[in-house]
């Protein structure tokens, strides 16, 4: 039976004699029945009943016809009706937008808009890099999605994806103070995404591509890099190479181990296992072997020799594996170090990681079930690391993308480089000092509000140092000469 989650979580609202004890036995029926109470609301009470409303959560959603019938078994309790409160927090969506300034008088109509807004509109005619300091484009970033590679649920859709990009843009606001809007395409087509973006782009500050499938994902962010002068970020790949980086830099510290060591073991070459690969190697990784669903990359797999691989992975292929080793993940474990799990749920037998070498360290990051469960990899691996909120260490890409679009806005960075990259790893995992790292802490918990600003100060700085910065960012904002003699500040 899966462990109560907050994402089965039931709001049951229950009819009970007003008897004494009985409150208890309904308890009890819920906790026989595997659900755990939060708490527990009087609605009304009179001579005769009480009507109270009590917050379960459960592991599944079939657990939820178990609970309420366990609660209709004790004697004269009814269930009035059930709520689901995480359909229920995104009654009406999770974001909407508000004004940053007061309309009261005739004068602030008259700033805000016409005959005013004509003075700021020509001010950007006149200089179009103005758009950044009296537009939202200074602190506003596009995600941009076509649903097609959604969460663990693969291709739903542009109007099923918009919970979680509505999701995205709540967490962008939470915790890196930008302001996001979700925006998902009715197309699949490389061109049209490529096309509509462009056309957009003067909006935005930023663009975050989100759940775009592979390998259209990699053509898409490249063609709109070499395109657009903003930052384009796809987070499925980097934010999780990114975090991935910042757990293994506090894990081989913790281990005593240096990165031109390992040998990693990579599972799942979708976007993010590219991705992560990349990082690594520019980290100084020189041994990966990555597999797929056919087993371990070469270039002596079938694929490579007959010219059906794609690209992409036709680049790992001549890049990783140097021993060319062939077979599935458990064939290929043998001596790694570092196994990296972004496949699907159970791909890789426990027993297996017993071959990897001492003090192994086991990143299975699949959602909701890992490649291995931490109770399964502990007796092998002396640092697990899952994608799940539920255990230690958690991989979570909320740790990144803030912070990366907070420190390249701040700059105005034209793009978000490579080295800009490794600067948010680094910063990430700095935030555990040396007295806190321990087994059970190598990465920093995703409330955590010290991380978005550790790591906006790396990249912004990093960005500095390559020239990407277009303004000098020393403050959060900016102040801009305006057409006239008075200086403008934000």
């Amino acid at each position: 039976m899966a462990a109560p989650s907050a994402q089965y979580s039931l709001i049951i609202r229950v009819e009970i004699p007003n008897q004494p004890g009985m409150l208890g036995r309904v308890a009890s029926a819920i906790g026989a029945a595997g659900g755990n109470i939060g708490s527990v609301d009087l609605v009304s009470i009179d001579s005769t009943d009480t009507l109270r409303d009590i917050t379960v959560d459960a592991g599944s959603l079939d657990q939820w016809s178990e609970i309420t019938t366990a609660i209709e078994s004790v004697e004269n309790v009814r269930v009035v009706e059930t709520t689901d409160r995480t359909l229920l927090l995104h009654v009406g969506g999770k974001i909407e937008q508000r004004n940053r300034i007061p309309l009261r008088t005739r004068d602030d109509l008259s700033m805000a808009y016409t005959p005013g807004v004509a003075r700021v509109c020509t001010a950007i005619a006149e200089d179009r890099t103005k758009a950044f300091q009296y537009t939202i484009k200074r602190n506003t970033v596009a995600v941009v999605s076509d649903g097609s590679a959604v969460l663990g649920l693969g291709d739903i859709g542009p109007e099923a994806a918009m919970p979680v990009m509505e999701g995205k843009a709540l967490l962008f606001k939470e915790f890196g103070g930008v302001d996001a809007f979700p925006l998902c395409l009715d197309t699949k087509d490389p061109d049209e995404i490529v096309s509509v973006v462009r056309a957009l782009a003067p909006t935005f500050g930023g663009i975050n591509l989100e759940d775009i499938s592979a390998p259209r994902c990699f053509e898409i962010e490249d063609r709109l890099k070499a395109a657009l002068d903003i930052p384009v970020f796809h987070d499925d790949q980097h934010g999780t190479a990114v975090v991935v980086l910042a757990a293994l830099l506090n894990a081989t510290k913790l281990t005593g181990r240096r990165m031109e060591d390992l040998r990693v073991l990579v599972v799942g070459l979708g976007a993010a296992g590219v991705a992560v690969t990349r990082i690594l190697l520019n980290a100084g990784v020189a041994q990966v072997i990555g597999c797929d669903s056919r087993g371990a990359l070469s270039t002596e797999r079938a694929d490579y020799l007959d010219g059906t691989m794609p690209a992409v992975k036709r680049w790992y292929a001549e890049t990783t594996n140097h021993e060319r080793r062939t077979g599935g993940p458990a064939d290929v474990i043998d001596g790694a170090d570092l196994f990296v799990g972004l496949s699907g749920a159970r791909v890789m037998p426990a027993d297996a990681l017993a071959r990897m070498n001492d003090d192994a360290m086991v990143f299975a990051m699949a959602n909701p079930t890992p490649e291995v469960t931490p109770e399964e990899a502990e007796p092998y691996a002396r640092i697990i690391a899952t994608g799940r909120s539920d255990y230690p260490n958690q991989i979570n890409n909320v740790l990144c993308f803030p912070g990366v679009f907070r420190g390249a806005l701040d700059v105005r960075a034209r793009e978000i480089t490579e080295n800009m990259k490794m600067a948010a790893a680094r910063g990430i995992a700095e935030i555990v000092g040396d007295s806190e790292l321990r087994e059970d802490y190598i990465i920093p918990s995703a409330f955590n509000r010290d991380v978005a600003d550790a790591v906006a100060a790396a990249v912004a700085d990093e960005a500095r140092q390559e020239g990407a910065a277009m303004v000098a960012g020393d403050e959060i904002g900016y102040t801009a000469q305006d057409t006239g003699e008075f200086r403008a500040v934000s």
